[in-house]
């Protein structure tokens, strides 16, 4: 494939790409054709020149042409030229401006989407007042979190939205004792619109920190020693592990450990009380000894189960805080030469991540599960909103996880034997 267009920088100047394709046929020969694609405007429109060999399916040529738009964007010269008005009246139309009448405010919208429209974020942040820019804050002693995967995901969802509404994502690194320092500089320079608070704690000075310097904030999670309103979304982590230890109970376990995050942390605190009332309702006694908190990786999760299994009375089943943690169990259920399953029962939270995927039609764990990239894009979505408007009052998102039957669970064992028993 040939991509041939006009650079808007430099009128004269063209660039060129050649692309290798396979045609939609049976025969494996690769093809070639050639798109010829000159950008401008002309008359007040927008125009694409293209031209295939024969074999080349409509179909075909649709997502050629298609993913080729992404190449160009008006900028709002551009879009009121076409339109006819001026770049105050459409600059006002998309921002929302009320005095905008409502026919032209769609007719903007419309053509905007039409014409891959895409706003300068300095432009618009000088005409606002605002930085276009969103921070995430992370302490170093956590800067792993940088690379954690449920972080990633949850950033991945986040960037989805900033990039939809022309804000920048802004990732800050500070030593512990610099944290709170850190959030009074990013208000006093004005170099963010606001904050997405990650991991908060069961007791988080955050949350009255940002109350206090007046720095729009939305909490992944919630603190439950927290007193003062503040938005939040958060996923019910006490009912999931509620249902989770009800589900292995059920099925007729009664030795049932709980591998954990980090229990100063909110949602790990809320697992664990989750679990306790689960196994309280059932009249059973929660045992110290089956319960651990560490951070969630696979090597936590292996070493828990490791130790737990070689007890005098293992556990035959496994809440697990994360399927990182619950990939690190069903190492150690393997080592003991014991069969996930069949001889002991895994459950985890599934957080849906989307390079770690739970199996295939039928799951490899069960699993309560609730999608930590969609709350990123809620997260993103209220704090914008609140961006917008700070004056309105605080709202909580509440998600609930859906518990997935997979292989890892199965009826308790009639008896605890393991292979070394005669």
């Amino acid at each position: 494939m040939q991509h041939l267009f006009q650079s808007d920088s430099h009128p004269k100047r063209f660039e060129c790409l050649r692309v290798r394709y396979c045609p939609a046929s049976v025969n494996p020969k690769l093809g070639e054709f050639r798109i010829f694609r000159n950008i401008g405007i002309a008359g007040g429109i927008r125009h694409c020149e293209s031209s295939f060999d024969g074999t080349v399916s409509s179909r075909y040529r649709q997502s050629i042409l298609k993913a080729l738009w992404q190449f160009s964007s008006m900028n709002l010269k551009e879009l009121s030229q076409v339109l006819g008005l001026s770049q105050t009246t459409v600059s006002r139309a998309l921002n929302g401006y009320p005095e905008v009448a409502d026919a032209t405010r769609r007719k903007v919208q419309k053509a905007a989407l039409a014409y891959n429209y895409r706003p300068n974020a300095r432009a618009k942040g000088l005409a606002t007042g605002r930085a276009m820019a969103v921070a995430h804050v992370i302490p170093v002693s956590s800067s792993h979190e940088m690379v954690n995967p449920i972080f990633s995901d949850f950033v991945a969802g986040a960037s989805e939205i900033y990039l939809r509404h022309g804000y920048d994502m802004v990732i800050s690194a500070v030593p512990d004792e610099g944290e709170e320092r850190a959030y009074r500089e990013l208000a006093a320079k004005g170099s963010v619109d606001g904050i997405i608070v990650n991991r908060p704690r069961v007791s988080d000075p955050r949350i009255d920190l940002l109350r206090e310097i007046g720095l729009p904030f939305v909490v992944h999670g919630r603190s439950s020693e927290a007193t003062a309103e503040y938005n939040w979304v958060d996923v019910n982590n006490r009912r999931a592990f509620q249902c989770a230890t009800d589900f292995l109970l059920d099925l007729g376990h009664r030795r049932i450990a709980l591998v954990n995050g980090m229990e100063e942390m909110d949602f790990a605190s809320r697992r664990r009380v989750g679990y306790e009332n689960a196994l309280a309702a059932r009249g059973v006694t929660a045992d110290p000894a089956l319960i651990r908190s560490d951070e969630m990786t696979e090597a936590h999760g292996h070493s828990a189960a490791s130790a737990m299994l070689a007890d005098a009375e293992p556990p035959t089943g496994f809440l697990s805080s994360s399927i990182i943690t619950a990939l690190g169990i069903r190492r150690a259920i393997d080592e003991a030469g014991l069969m996930i399953g069949r001889d002991v029962s895994v459950v985890t939270f599934d957080d849906e991540l989307s390079y770690l995927r739970n199996g295939g039609k039928v799951p490899t764990f069960t699993a309560t599960r609730s999608s930590v990239r969609q709350a990123g894009r809620l997260c993103a979505e209220r704090l914008l909103s609140v961006i917008a408007d700070p004056a309105q009052p605080a709202r909580h998102q509440m998600l609930q996880a859906e518990l997935t039957v997979g292989k890892s669970t199965g009826p308790a064992p009639v008896a605890a034997c393991r292979p070394s028993c005669p």
